[in-house]
C-alpha cells in the first residue's frame, strides 16, 4: 500500500474592512444641501421676476396717467 502524505502549509487570511457608510451619509447630506440651495435660488428668481413685472406695470400705469393729464392740459389750453 502507498502512504498518502499530506503537507499543510500555513496561510494568512486578509480581511479588508470597508467603511461603515459614513461616506454615503456625507454624500446624501451634500446632495440634500444642493437640492435645497437650488430650490431657494429658483424661488428667489421667481420673486425677482414678479417684482420686475410689478414695477413694469406700475411704470406703464404712471405713463398712461401722464399721457391723459397731458391731453387734458392740451384741451384746456386751446
Amino acid at each position: 500500500m502507498s502512504d498518502d502524505r499530506v503537507t499543510q502549509t500555513p496561510h494568512t487570511t486578509v480581511i479588508e474592512r470597508r467603511g461603515g457608510g459614513g461616506g454615503v451619509l456625507i454624500g446624501l447630506a451634500l446632495l440634500l444641501a444642493v437640492i435645497v440651495g437650488a430650490y431657494l435660488l429658483l424661488v428667489r428668481n421667481d420673486s425677482e421676476v414678479a417684482k420686475n413685472n410689478a414695477i413694469t406695470s406700475a411704470a406703464k400705469s404712471v405713463g398712461d396717467t401722464a399721457d391723459k393729464a397731458g391731453a387734458a392740459v392740451d384741451r384746456a389750453a386751446k
